[in-house]
């Protein structure tokens, strides 16, 4: 399965592969290499930026450099050639000879000739720590329509990757005898969403794709049929009614000289629309307190000293991390999430923990998998490496996907609080406040104490109001009395 097309001259091109569950485009951020550079099996030539995270990417074969099929900065659809490169073994390309000069061109394969015909051995195309895509590029052909390899392959190169991220193989709508329908990714976006098995569609398109219409057309019969119309009332003839002039829309003003327009694009278009959807399909309902926290804070200075922990990212979060981690344990029912379709609550029996952090692409939400089975020093560890790969751009879209609960922590902002928004998929999310001293009772008399503001917000068609007040007295109970840490473990 490849991402690659070759002529007879030797010139490969290689294609923007869908290097994220459904995703149909990505921003080119930066070329590693230029026309008339050589490059090996394997060797990073571009990093792009999709709507999850930044992702570099390999070239599968040796060869030099033709042709940048796009600049830096641009958005391109998957599937398009982005990059060609000579594997031919000569230099530099040269320029074309005239028509004349030419040699004879081989002649054409036949379209009738085997799509399952071996090709030659050799590197698959592969994302930087996923693996290569085990699948064969071997296609029969449909009856009334040919399928020539290199479409084939065009079409399965995208869904290849795709699998290799999610880990799941090739999932949805694979036919019987193996045989996968040729579909491009928005359309088979589009077929999900519409809860329509590709292998039950009929393609109209050429060789055998899968087109919009045809999605669609299946889509139709499922759907209720439309009311029949009562037959409208004789018409009564009315007064001609006054036609209002038509007054066309100001142009947008702009300013250029004291204005900045900002493309939205990549991983900030995705949180935008991700948060408007979240925002107005989970009910959001948010609760606060204010908890002393000097315990805490004691304990986090102590733990720096300690030698198991040294090495390891020591700081509040990390305990407020596992404060919510034991209130989750407690109170299981808030691990969950909302099936649409089934109408049913998924109760969670794992805790992928997702942090909230602000990087100059955007606000992301990796998360921590399986965050409830470890201890204070591995989840430490686990805290400073999402902390330095979102730093660096570096986030993998596996890394944020799964997530059950998120931590924000605005405190480091300066602020007391907040009603966050959750991310999608999740129950509950838990905002940080700064944690500053504040004149507090503690033991009858007015002390400052180091205080902080929990904000957590859940979908209330998970959590009701006793379950969410529970956990979040819970968390705050554990950053009072840190000796709970033990004792409710």
């Amino acid at each position: 399965m490849t991402t690659m097309t070759e002529n007879a001259s030797g010139l490969r091109e290689f294609k923007m592969p869908d290097v994220g569950e459904g995703l149909t485009e990505a921003e080119i951020l930066k070329w590693y290499v230029q026309p008339g550079d050589k490059v090996t099996d394997g060797q990073v030539v571009c990093e792009v930026e999709t709507a999850k995270a930044a992702v570099e990417l390999p070239i599968p074969y040796d060869g030099v450099v033709s042709e940048l099929r796009f600049p830096e900065g641009t958005t391109v659809d998957v599937g398009q050639v982005i990059i060609a490169v000579d594997v031919s073994g000569g230099a530099a390309p040269a320029p074309a000879a005239p028509a004349a000069e030419q040699a004879p061109a081989a002649p054409a394969v036949p379209a009738e000739a085997p799509a399952e015909e071996a090709k030659p051995e050799g590197r698959k195309p592969v994302l930087v720590g996923y693996g290569v895509a085990e699948s064969s590029t071997k296609r029969r052909p449909r009856k009334g329509a040919e399928a020539p390899v290199q479409q084939t392959e065009t079409l399965y190169a995208a869904t290849a990757i795709q699998g290799e991220l999610n880990g799941h193989g090739h999932g949805h709508g694979t036919a019987p005898g193996g045989q996968r329908p040729l579909a491009k990714p928005p359309v088979r976006k589009l077929a999900k969403d519409l809860g329509v098995d590709l292998t039950t569609v009929t393609p109209t398109g050429p060789d055998g794709v899968i087109t919009r219409e045809d999605v669609h057309a299946a889509a139709a019969p499922a759907q209720a049929p439309a009311p029949v119309a009562a037959p409208a009332p004789a018409e009564v003839p009315q007064a001609p009614a006054r036609v209002q002039p038509q007054v066309p829309a100001p142009a947008a003003s702009y300013d250029g000289a004291r204005e900045t327009r900002i493309p939205v694009k990549g991983v900030r278009k995705a949180t935008a629309n991700a948060m408007v959807g979240s925002a107005f399909t989970a009910p959001h309902v948010t609760e606060f307190v204010t908890v002393d926290v000097t315990r805490t804070m004691r304990l986090v200075e102590e733990l720096k000293q300690d030698k198991d922990m040294q090495g390891l990212r020591v700081n509040p979060l990390l305990l407020v991390a596992k404060a919510l981690l034991v209130a989750i344990k407690r109170n299981p029912d808030v691990n969950a999430s909302w099936d649409e379709a089934n109408q049913e609550i998924v109760r969670k029996h794992y805790v992928n923990l997702g942090i909230a952090a602000a990087t100059p692409r955007g606000l992301i939400v990796p998360n921590i998998k399986d965050a409830h089975g470890k201890t204070l020093p591995q989840l430490a560890e686990s805290l400073g490496e999402l902390v330095a790969t979102a730093r660096e751009g570096k986030t993998s879209p596996a890394a944020m996907q799964g997530g059950t609960v998120t931590i924000t922590n605005v405190g480091v902002f300066g602020v007391d609080t907040g009603t966050p928004i959750l991310n999608p998929g999740e129950s509950a999310i838990l905002a940080v406040g700064a944690i500053k001293p504040q004149p507090w009772v503690h033991k009858g008399k007015v002390k400052p104490r180091q205080v902080t503001t929990l904000a957590l917000s859940f979908d209330h068609r998970l959590v009701d109001g006793e379950l969410g007040s529970k956990v979040l007295a819970d968390t705050a109970a554990v950053l009072e009395q840190p000796k709970r840490l033990i004792t409710w473990a």
